[in-house]
């Protein structure tokens, strides 16, 4: 009895050629449904509902104006960490510190605040712009360590910023359990209101509708940021040589493009951009220094990144759907299901590479008598 064979067969060959951009967003939508489709999976075999699941993070996100400030409050410290992962990982710099250099863009801001560098009656519109400065100025800072590091040394860029992230986040520690502790409590004292990033809802008396709304300032910084990137990555001189390291590094060197340089002034930019994150959610959503500031920001800027291929504008949108994720997790039970979905959505664009660097071929087979 001769040997069932299938009439026909899969092979995957080596694409030679860029595939175009509608297929990339293609099979970056399709991850995200595999993974939403596995996750419902999860959550069935937890003994929940799938539907009901994804359609209450839904209306726990997006169901009302309020609920959705909220996110967008959830969305801006991730659209400047996207940011950030964007510009070095676009030269193929793997900015694993984003968290890190979010927390010292956070220590740095409370620093003008607590170190009394101002008078507390200070005007509002000269403590938020020396707040930006200074967690601008510690971001690059902690990303100009392992950018020299890297380029001084050929340290691997991976293992250095993610070892500064505990550094950093330790550095924070000694000062709010210490020399800023309030009372002995693990956080600093509450800034004043004028340290404050203005919020939708302070301007309430004037326009009723804006009731409740906590989406703040950091939002215009966030989407200025989304066009400067776009505008230095995409129409300066600089980004082209950013682009031309990434793509091809010998080509850049036979050009002339100083790469040392480049790589640390790109670690510089990307820490500043995640700097400018900590500052924005220390100034527009803690009102002071305290450990619980980051359900990962820095991590999650990576996922939102790579699914937003590196378009600075797409980080926008996709920082808002992750916004929702991370909102939604104190609606959902177990509360653990958000970063579950944001981990199988990671998973599953780290495999969909697979399908943009092959091409999958189905070939007709014939049995032989």
């Amino acid at each position: 009895m001769p040997d069932f064979v299938l009439p026909f067969r899969i092979k995957a060959e080596p694409r030679l050629d860029t595939p175009p951009v509608w297929y990339t967003w293609f099979v970056s939508l399709l991850a995200i449904v595999v993974a939403l489709f596995l996750g419902g999976i999860v959550i069935a075999l937890a003994g929940g509902d799938p539907i009901r699941s994804y359609i209450h993070i839904g209306k726990a996100s997006f169901g009302s104006w309020g609920v959705f400030s909220d996110t967008m409050v959830k969305a801006i410290p991730l659209i400047l960490v996207g940011l950030a992962c964007t510009v070095a990982f676009r030269m193929k710099l793997w900015n694993i510190g984003a968290e890190g250099q979010f927390f010292l863009g956070a220590f740095g801001a409370s620093a003008v605040v607590l170190t009394g560098i101002l008078p507390e009656d200070a005007s509002r519109w000269v403590y938020i712009p020396l707040m930006m400065i200074a967690g601008i100025a510690a971001g690059a800072l902690w990303g100009f360590i392992p950018g020299y590091l890297k380029a001084k040394y050929n340290v691997n860029e991976i293992i250095s910023t993610l070892m500064l992230n505990y550094i950093a986040i330790a550095w924070n520690n000694f000062f709010i359990f210490g020399v800023w502790s309030e009372g002995g409590f693990q956080m600093s004292k509450t800034f004043p209101r004028n340290a404050w990033m203005p919020r939708l809802a302070d301007y309430a008396k004037e326009f009723p509708a804006l009731r409740g709304l906590t989406t703040h300032l950091g939002l215009v910084f966030g989407l200025l940021a989304a066009v400067l990137v776009w505008y230095v990555l995409y129409r300066s001189r600089w980004g082209y040589e950013i682009r031309l390291i990434g793509d091809n590094p010998r080509a850049a060197k036979y050009a002339g493009v100083n790469i040392r340089r480049n790589t640390v002034l790109v670690m510089m930019f990307s820490g500043a951009l995640a700097g400018l994150a900590g500052m924005s959610e220390i100034s527009g959503v803690v009102h002071r220094l305290q450990g619980a500031i980051s359900p990962g920001y820095g991590f999650t800027g990576i996922i939102v990144a790579w699914l937003a291929k590196l378009n600075p504008f797409a980080v926008v949108l996709v920082s808002i759907f992750f916004g929702a994720l991370i909102l939604a997790g104190r609606e959902i039970q177990p509360s653990g299901v958000p970063k579950m979905i944001q981990g199988i959505i990671l998973v599953s664009l780290i495999a969909s590479d697979y399908l943009l660097r092959y091409r999958i071929r189905i070939i007709r087979t014939t049995q032989e008598a």
